[in-house]
């Protein structure tokens, strides 16, 4: 994950946070306003390395269809979506489900039941009814997702015949499982993991989601499992497959691109960002992310070869 300067950071904080000028949430009325079209735009950009291909995306996407778009990376959700309100920035891409409980706890507070859940529909809807009292208009998603997943290494699914998380709740294997160390808490996890597919958690590894040391637990057999991510880039390099979540356990985090509605919601920032829905998968978003951090390309770079292979630029 590229690190930016001290310095720029706190430019970026002083920027963002000076500039959220727009009405307090509870003072503004139902937003009428026809959807707005700016032709000057902003993507905004959490950072890491998916982020950063999907911001380079969207901008490269939105310069094809005769717009200016430039990229400000903002390593913190608190601080991206109010500028995102107060179109500061106009443009980011989010994570569905997740952005959906984001919104709910600002909303209602941090104790507020959860919106997001694996059912896609009703995350999108929840997300939409959150998103435009804040004057952000939420896009649809596409096939790419990056939920939650579990991995185990190639040798160990072949032996025991695992392709799903049913079917090692069926094994009745004990599983030590390497994650972080709220995974003993959170649904999604331990306790999912116990009630959806009847796995046999015998210890929980604290080493951390994805991390380089919880994949080495996995592959060296201190471990049996490890909590990642489905666009993992890395996973081979561990000998690590992912067992599919069958039954759904983990919630619907669909990509989604969100626009500030009176700078960027009108029918040519949609039609040009949709088009990626038709081609971008979760396979696709994984091995951009390998080239960026296996093989040291440039985000930019990885994002044109992509859009131009599959005939969008």
């Amino acid at each position: 994950m590229n690190r930016r300067p001290l310095a720029a950071a706190l430019l970026v904080l002083t920027v963002l946070t000076g500039c959220t000028t727009g009405p307090a949430l509870e003072q503004r009325g139902d937003i009428t306003a026809p959807p707005g079209n700016s032709r000057d735009l902003t993507v905004g950009s959490a950072g890491f390395t998916e982020s950063d291909l999907l911001a380079q995306m969207y901008a490269l996407l939105l310069r094809h269809s005769g717009y200016r778009a430039t990229i400000l990376s903002v390593t913190n959700r608190e601080l991206y979506e109010p500028a995102l309100e107060s179109g500061r920035i106009d443009v980011v891409p989010e994570y569905a489900a997740t952005f959906a409980d984001w919104l709910n706890a600002k909303a209602n507070g941090p104790d507020a039941p959860t919106v997001g859940s694996p059912d896609l529909t009703k995350t999108m809807t929840a997300l939409r009814r959150l998103a435009a009292p804040r004057g952000l208009t939420v896009l649809d998603p596409g096939r790419a997702v990056d939920q939650n997943a579990f991995a185990v290494t190639r040798a160990y699914a072949a032996e025991h015949q695992l392709r799903t998380l049913s079917d090692l709740g069926r094994s009745k294997l004990p599983v030590r499982l390497a994650a972080g160390d709220e995974c003993v808490q959170r649904p999604y996890c331990e306790p999912g993991l116990r009630k959806t597919y009847g796995i046999d958690i015998v210890a929980v590894d604290p080493k951390g989601v994805g991390t380089t040391q919880a994949k080495q637990a996995v592959q060296s057999g201190h471990d049996q499992m490890v909590l990642t991510t489905t666009t993992d880039a890395t996973l081979g390099q561990f000998g690590l497959v992912l067992l599919a979540d069958d039954r759904h356990l983990q919630n619907a985090d669909y990509i989604v691109p969100v626009v500030n509605r009176s700078r960027a919601g009108g029918p040519g920032v949609v039609r040009a960002l949709d088009t990626l829905n038709t081609v971008l998968t979760t396979a696709d978003l994984a091995s951009m992310n390998e080239q960026v951090d296996s093989w040291r390309r440039l985000p930019e770079a990885v994002a044109r070869t992509y859009l131009q292979s599959k005939g969008l630029l």
